[in-house]
C-alpha cells in the first residue's frame, strides 16, 4: 500500500510540473509575491512549486467610525519549468472581488509561458503591465491599499499581452511589452506598449519605464515612472515618481511620488513607513502611514504577522491588523510521501 502511494505522489507532482514554471529562476519581471520562502530554488527543478495565500484580518476606519473583519482573498500561486529554458508561472485568485476580465480569465492575475537564456527572455500570457514604480510592483498580498496611491489601487494592470527583456550585462535588463490597453475595459484594438529598464548596483537598483496606454481610437495616455530602491545593510528606501498626462483628459491623469523606507528586524520582523502626494482625478492627495510585520516561525516567513495605522488628506484614519499565510503545498506533499516511503 504504501508502494501505491508513493507512485500515486510521484504521478501528481510530475503532472503538476507541465501545468506552471519556475518563476524564481525568470528575471522577466512580474507582480509576484515578495514574502515567504516562494524564491528559495535556483537549480532547474521539475517539481512545481505550488502554494495557497491567504491574507486577513480587521480595519478599523476612525474617519468614518467604521470597522470591520476583512479577507482579502485566496491565492494558489503555481510557478515551474517544462525545460532549462521554458518556465510557467500562475496565480490564481480562489476567492477575490478585484479586477475584471472579459477573456474569460476573470481570476487570473497571471498566467505565463517564459522562454529565457542568457542573453534575453519572452513571456506570453496575460501578466502585470510594466509600469516603473516599486510600489505598483508589489504582490497583492504585500501592499496595504489604505497606505497605497490612488494609481495604485485603481490601475487595471492585468493584461493579455507579450513582453521581452534583452540582458546586456549582468544585473541590467531592457524591457518591452506590447499587450491589450488598461483602459480598453474590453474593447477592442486598443493597445499599451512599456519600454524599461531595470539595474542593480551594490546599493541602488532602478524600475524605470516609459509607457503609452491607447484610451481611444486616436489618443494615448502617456506615463513617464520613475523607481528607485537604495539599500544599505537591513534599511531599504524606495522613492517612486510617476507623472501621466496626454492630449485630453485621461483616466487617472496626474503625479504620484511616494517615499517608503524601512528596517529588516534580523529574520523576524520589518518595521516601515511611507509617505505619498499624488493628483488623482484632478485632487491633490496626501497619504503617509506606519507598520511593523512579524514573523512568529523560526526560519521561515510563512506566517506573517501584520499591524499598520495609515491616514491621508481626506481625512480618513486608519489601523489594521491581520495575518498573512502561505501553505507549501510542494513541500507538505515532498514531506508526505517520504513519510509514506519509509
Amino acid at each position: 500500500m504504501k508502494k501505491l502511494f508513493v507512485f500515486l505522489g510521484v504521478v501528481f507532482l510530475t503532472i503538476g510540473s507541465a501545468v506552471r514554471a519556475q518563476e524564481a529562476d525568470s528575471t522577466v519581471p512580474l507582480q509576484k509575491s515578495s514574502w515567504g520562502d516562494a524564491n528559495n530554488s535556483g537549480i532547474t527543478d521539475y517539481i512545481p512549486d505550488i502554494s495557497l495565500d491567504m491574507r486577513g484580518g480587521f480595519n478599523q476606519d476612525f474617519g468614518g467610525s467604521t470597522g470591520q473583519f476583512y479577507g482579502d482573498g485566496l491565492y494558489l500561486d503555481i510557478n515551474g519549468n517544462i525545460s532549462p529554458h521554458f518556465s510557467y508561472s500562475l496565480n490564481q485568485r480562489l476567492a477575490s472581488s478585484y479586477y475584471e476580465d472579459n477573456s474569460g480569465f476573470n481570476g487570473t492575475n497571471w498566467l505565463t509561458i517564459t522562454y529565457e537564456n542568457d542573453y534575453f527572455g519572452v513571456t506570453f500570457g496575460k501578466d502585470a503591465v510594466f509600469v516603473g514604480s516599486f510600489e505598483y510592483d508589489a504582490y497583492d498580498l504585500d501592499a496595504y491599499s489604505d497606505m497605497n496611491s490612488g494609481f495604485y489601487n485603481s490601475f487595471e494592470c492585468w493584461q493579455w499581452g507579450v513582453s521581452g527583456a534583452w540582458y546586456p550585462a549582468d544585473d541590467q535588463e531592457v524591457l518591452l511589452q506590447i499587450s491589450n490597453s488598461p483602459y480598453a475595459f474590453g474593447e477592442a484594438g486598443m493597445f499599451g506598449y512599456a519600454l524599461g529598464w531595470r539595474g542593480t548596483w551594490d546599493f541602488y537598483e532602478s524600475y524605470w519605464t516609459a509607457n503609452l496606454w491607447q484610451y481611444s481610437s486616436e489618443n494615448y495616455a502617456k506615463s513617464l515612472n520613475l523607481g528607485n530602491r537604495f539599500t544599505f545593510g537591513n534599511f531599504c528606501v524606495e522613492m517612486d515618481l510617476m507623472g501621466r498626462f496626454g492630449e485630453i483628459d485621461v483616466p487617472l491623469a496626474g503625479f504620484s511620488g511616494s517615499l517608503a523606507p524601512s528596517y529588516e528586524i534580523s529574520d523576524w520582523g520589518r518595521a516601515f513607513a511611507k509617505f505619498g502626494a499624488e493628483t488623482f482625478e484632478k485632487e491633490p492627495y496626501i497619504y503617509y502611514g506606519a507598520g511593523f510585520e512579524y514573523f512568529p516561525l523560526k526560519d521561515t516567513k510563512d506566517v506573517r504577522l501584520h499591524a499598520t495605522w495609515a491616514s491621508n488628506s481626506f481625512g480618513d484614519h486608519f489601523i489594521n491588523i491581520g495575518v498573512t499565510w502561505k501553505f507549501d503545498i510542494t513541500s507538505a506533499a515532498k514531506y508526505l510521501f517520504s513519510r509514506l516511503a519509509c
